[in-house]
């Protein structure tokens, strides 16, 4: 560890977003599934947060490089708190449309807020850990995980909040409790964190390197493939198909995005052989055939009624949480491994952007494949986004110097 004082300014901040985040995104889901709002619907009220986590991670990997990341990482979670403040304020007596509307734009300035703080976070690793026997790796690893148990326990206390304080009651509570976050770590992360030395051109906003545009493709995909059928297709079908309170809806969320953060914890454990990023090149291939099996299996299960469909979809679909969570670390490594030095934030934000299309694509799907064919529809999906994402690995060699060209 090369900055600790650093890393755990950078983590803690980091760690204060999330759980808003997390409580932001079930608060908006159950309240507005209350309302009366459609599947189809309750998927508009996120599209323009992932629409504008595409557009926040392209320019704010530029913004990062050139004004250093303490700058991107303050203004994400001083926008959050603004996002927070603007939804206390709708009112449930205005038509749909306006509500709907209205809620799209505060979770606009969200996205933005969320993908300013992430870039700004992942790309700080790369400046204050070595890559020495494969501690890069576990950081990252450490980070990663973490931050997706807390957004796990942000969506238990969303769910929480709601039942307790009633949607404009949580929101102010979140945003002051943000607030704090973002004064305490004024004075913890040095003002040229993440400053290119460099002059950058209009063309270092899109990667030249193979391996970067084939592991962002790939992460298109597979977080797709995730969202395809966890944002709206699996809330709604536990509570309306299978009678689950807005509690245990809430608490399971929660329990698979926690279980899903600890298990990306532990994978430099897991994937011992994966220590540089020739061999975790090889191991994200393994793992993302194995991954694109499971929802298939786990569609075609529901379909034919094999058993119980709670107990079938459940217990699937904490496999594939544990699967899900191996590959994703294993992808989050190897960009940061991939990027350059001096302009790590250009190719982290340029990832996250991909990462951004994905969970954009997957909202929208979420919501309009279920309204449409079901859960089983969008597990089917699934499995097909999976298994694109496999196969755009296999194009990443396991040696730099013979990377297939990549579009």
């Amino acid at each position: 560890m090369q900055d600790k004082p650093t890393y755990a300014a950078v983590t803690v901040a980091y760690w204060g977003f999330t759980l808003t985040d997390g409580a932001l995104r079930m608060l908006v889901l159950l309240h507005f599934h209350a309302l009366g709002f459609s599947p189809l619907n309750l998927a508009l009220l996120f599209l323009l947060y992932e629409a504008m986590g595409i557009l926040t991670n392209f320019f704010g990997g530029w913004i990062g490089a050139r004004f250093g990341l303490r700058l991107t990482l303050f203004a994400g979670l001083g926008i959050q708190i603004l996002a927070l403040m603007l939804l206390s304020f709708n009112d449930p007596a205005w038509v749909l449309a306006v509500s709907v509307a209205y809620v799209m734009g505060a979770q606009a300035l969200s996205g933005i807020a969320k993908d300013l703080t992430k870039m700004s976070s992942k790309s700080a690793v790369k400046l204050v850990v070595s890559d020495a026997n494969g501690a890069l790796f576990r950081w990252v690893a450490a980070l990663t995980g973490s931050k997706n148990a807390l957004k796990g326990i942000g969506f238990f206390l969303g769910g929480a909040l709601l039942q307790g304080m009633g949607f404009q009651g949580a929101l102010w509570l979140m945003a002051g409790a943000l607030a704090v976050v973002l004064l305490a770590s004024l004075i913890g992360i040095r003002s040229d964190l993440g400053k290119t030395k460099t002059v950058i051109t209009r063309g270092d906003l899109f990667s030249k390197t193979p391996a970067i545009n084939w592991l962002s493709f790939a992460r298109v995909f597979l977080f797709a493939s995730r969202d395809v059928w966890f944002v709206v297709g699996l809330p709604i079908f536990l509570s309306g198909v299978l009678g689950w309170s807005y509690h245990q809806v809430g608490a399971f969320m929660a329990l698979w995005i926690i279980g899903y953060g600890i298990v990306q914890g532990i994978v430099p454990h897991i994937t011992r052989s994966a220590r540089d990023p020739q061999s975790a090149t090889r191991a994200a291939r393994l793992w993302g055939f194995v991954l694109a099996a499971l929802p298939l299996v786990l569609g075609l299960a529901l379909t034919q009624q094999w058993s119980d469909p709670g107990t079938v979809l459940i217990s699937g679909l904490l496999v594939f949480g544990v699967i899900f969570a191996i590959n994703s670390a294993l992808h989050s490594y190897l960009i940061v491994a991939f990027a350059d030095d001096d302009k790590v934030s250009l190719a982290v934000g340029f990832y996250y952007m991909a990462n951004a299309v994905g969970r954009f694509l997957g909202t929208l799907l979420s919501g309009l494949v279920y309204q449409l064919a079901g859960l089983e529809a969008c597990l089917y999906v699934s499995g097909g986004m999976v298994l694109i994402a496999a196969l755009s690995v296999c194009m990443i060699s396991p040696s730099p110097e013979k990377q297939t060209p990549a579009p």
